[in-house]
């Protein structure tokens, strides 16, 4: 397998939002870089959002004039994938379509070297469906960032279940070199953010749903909690139907667990194209002169809110624990870097004793009966042998 290093050529299948920023990243980075999309409009716009942020980062000190041309010299644009050919590393952000990703691999593998690596950047499909459509599966990798690229530092690295070990060596090595904190994870739905992340978004609209609190009331606990963003406003800022799309993913891959049971109050909202921010419109009005609503700030809803939402917070961790998906300190870093949560959930299960959060989640499940609410048998044992996480 090819060596990564930085005179590794790179290509970026996909000049969207996540496309165009892992192409301004490699190019940073020193790679020469090439940004294929085959819509030539997306590549105009992706050439000057590229342009946007390093003059922004010019402004600010952060880089210089000659630092910002090279760093867009080194990005080639193509509307033809055979301009691939050469590449060490191909990267694809493409939409989260499995067929779409598996035709464009398919593709792709015939014209680059037969030690090139692939990656996939997708945030929720499996790695192995992606990679079936390789006639070598173990050159596929999948490599997660987080929007935006430059900025967030969390990369999840997903081998698949045929993937050869020296090719995620490479891809983590490498992404580390670029500046970044690399987490290692299994390949199952949502790896470790969007799987452990899912009940911060469905038992606050399950809440709602439910009339204990409005969504600024909500939202507002959630702040008091520690979070830099409430639910609401988060679903919002990230687009209700792709936070809807992740879900509903998850969901179905995880064979219909009621634990990812998406919600019909965002269905609905998808269904009238109430994406949130860049709509105008999601769980609130974003138009000219529409005042921000005010929450209930009562001390007591506030507790009840957010403790709810961190007790299930807390069992999908354990669960991804229990499971294997990643370690405890992958966990915790996964949650702190991808997402930017106040702590680790993990040392914060600790910190409220591991028997106050099985008690929750034991009484929300014998109150509503449902599956959704079942504490994570690691949580039992650990609680039962007096044991804490770390």
């Amino acid at each position: 397998m090819r060596k990564l290093d930085i005179t590794t050529p790179i290509a970026i299948l996909g000049a969207g939002a996540m496309g165009g920023g892992i192409a301004q990243l490699a190019a940073s980075s020193g790679h020469s870089v090439v940004l294929f999309d085959s819509n030539p409009e997306q590549i105009m716009r992706a050439q000057s959002a590229i342009d946007k942020t390093l003059k922004r980062q010019v402004e600010k000190g952060q880089i210089d004039e000659a630092k910002a041309r090279s760093i867009l010299k080194r990005i080639i644009l193509a509307e033809d994938v055979d301009a691939v050919r050469e590449c060490g590393l191909v990267i694809e952000a493409i939409i989260e379509s499995l067929k779409a990703k598996q035709d464009l691999f398919s593709r792709v593998e015939n014209l680059v070297s037969t030690d090139t690596i692939l990656a996939t950047n997708t945030s929720s499909l499996s790695i192995a469906s992606i990679a079936s459509a390789c006639r070598n599966p173990g050159r596929l990798v999948g490599i997660h960032f987080f929007n935006p690229a430059p900025v967030m530092p969390l990369v999840e690295i997903i081998p698949g279940i045929l993937t050869d070990a020296d090719v995620s060596d490479a891809a983590r090595g490498l992404i580390d070199r670029w500046g970044k904190t690399t987490v290692l994870a299994k390949d199952t739905p949502g790896f470790i953010v969007n799987r452990i992340a899912r009940p911060f978004y469905s038992e606050s609209i399950r809440q709602l749903e439910e009339g204990v609190a409005d969504a600024p009331t909500i939202d507002w606990a959630m702040r008091e909690r520690g979070f830099r963003m409430g639910p609401f406003e988060l679903m919002d800022f990230i687009g209700n139907d792709v936070n809807y799309k992740v879900t509903e993913i998850v969901f179905e891959s995880f064979f219909y667990d009621p634990r990812f049971k998406p919600s019909l109050t965002q269905k609905r909202l998808v269904e009238a194209r109430l994406f949130g921010r860049k709509s105008g419109r999601g769980y609130y009005d974003y138009s000219a002169g529409v005042p921000a609503p005010e929450p209930n700030k009562d001390s007591k809803l506030c507790e009840a809110i957010s403790s709810r939402v961190l007790a299930m917070l807390i069992n999908e961790a354990a669960d991804a624990l229990f499971m294997g998906v990643a370690s405890k300190i992958d966990i915790e870093t996964a949650m702190t870097k991808g997402v930017n949560y106040p702590k680790g959930l993990l040392h914060w299960a600790d910190e409220l004793g591991i028997e106050n959060v099985l008690a929750q989640l034991e009484a929300l499940h014998q109150e509503y009966g449902e599956d959704r609410y079942r504490p994570n048998p690691l949580l039992r044992r650990m609680a039962k042998a007096g044991q804490s996480f770390f």
